[in-house]
């Protein structure tokens, strides 16, 4: 029998502080968004960007840590799985909602920086550029 592969790995920004509850049995879980942005020259010259938007989910120890150390504009690594979750709401209207089950986040850039972002989240395109030129 073969095995699947369900790997994600993302660097981005937080786009809002996380938050936290706790399931009825008491295990914690933390949500929290990240936005990843890429930019790229047309055969015209013209320069793109695009922000792509993760929902982040972690649970247990990981989530009390990414509740206590992560906040908004904060740069991060997330390595995870991908989760589709679907469901209907009172009106009986089917929702879906795809997601990174984080298994393993890392803090990235300066602390201070998170403290001094005001207002948007992505760096200027071009230090995007320096910082990964892959």
């Amino acid at each position: 029998m073969s095995r699947g592969l369900n790997k994600v790995m993302i660097i981005g920004h937080l786009g809002r502080d996380p938050e936290m509850r706790y399931t009825p049995s008491g295990r914690p879980v933390t949500t929290f968004t990240v936005a990843t942005s890429r930019s790229w020259n047309t055969s015209d010259g013209e320069r793109h960007s695009e922000t792509e938007w993760f929902n982040v989910v972690s649970w247990g120890n990981l989530a009390e840590i990414c509740k206590q150390y992560l906040s908004k504009g904060q740069q991060v690594y997330v390595e995870g799985r991908l989760q589709t979750r679907r469901w209907d709401d009172s009106e009986g209207v089917k929702h879906t909602s795809i997601e990174i089950v984080a298994n393993e986040m890392m803090i990235l850039g300066d602390r201070r920086e998170a403290n001094n972002v005001s207002g948007g989240i992505e760096p200027e395109t071009s230090e995007i550029d320096d910082e990964y030129p892959f």
